[in-house]
């Protein structure tokens, strides 16, 4: 019994040490946060960089007001454009590398995004050269065929946009769809 009262009178005198050196860590906490901002600084410097080099790349074709019958329509998510055949080259020219929600609708006209918070644009249908699935594309990876990856022409230029319905069961009639509209515009190019 002596020694259980010796334990809590031993554990009652033991505290932590006061801190007394204050302006030491306040000085590391002011480091710290002046190194974040400056990494964040750099970072969006960088994006802004790549969109000076990708100035090349025409306005974004606008949603047409009635852009026709619905064949396919998909909610989701817009994770980005990359240049075709290179899944981490990003675009972020005109909002295409602004990640969102998005709704997709294909018509004739092509593919319309509208995306709340960001740019809406539309993919017109002779600018489609394919779709498929995939497993990933800048800033994002998934299971395998967990997304789907558009290809079309824009400015001469090759993109591959990356779409994720909230179905995945979605995306494999829209690869079918969409490559059976490219096969078809392909025929009446030639």
């Amino acid at each position: 019994m002596t020694h259980t009262i010796a334990s809590a009178a031993l554990a009652a005198e033991q505290k932590s040490a006061e801190v007394t050196d204050w302006a030491g860590r306040i000085g590391w906490v002011v480091g710290l946060l002046i190194f974040v901002a400056f990494v964040y600084w750099l970072m969006r410097q960088g994006w802004k960089w790549r969109g000076s080099l990708q100035s090349d790349l025409p306005a974004l074709p606008e949603v047409p007001e009635t852009p026709g019958e619905a064949k396919l329509r998909l909610d989701g998510r817009y994770h980005g454009s990359t240049t075709a055949g290179q899944w981490l080259d990003r675009i972020v020219a005109h909002g295409l590398g602004t990640r969102s929600r998005a709704e997709l609708t294909l018509t004739d006209a092509g593919i319309t995004v509208v995306r709340p918070g960001a740019n809406d644009f539309l993919i017109p249908a002779a600018a489609l050269r394919g779709a498929r699935l995939d497993k990933g594309i800048a800033g994002k990876v998934l299971a395998e065929g967990g997304l789907l990856i558009v290809t079309w022409e824009h400015g001469g230029t090759l993109l591959d946009s990356g779409f994720r319905s909230d179905r995945a069961a979605e995306h494999t009639s829209w690869v079918e769809t969409i490559d059976t509209m490219t096969d078809t515009t392909e025929g009446i190019a030639r």
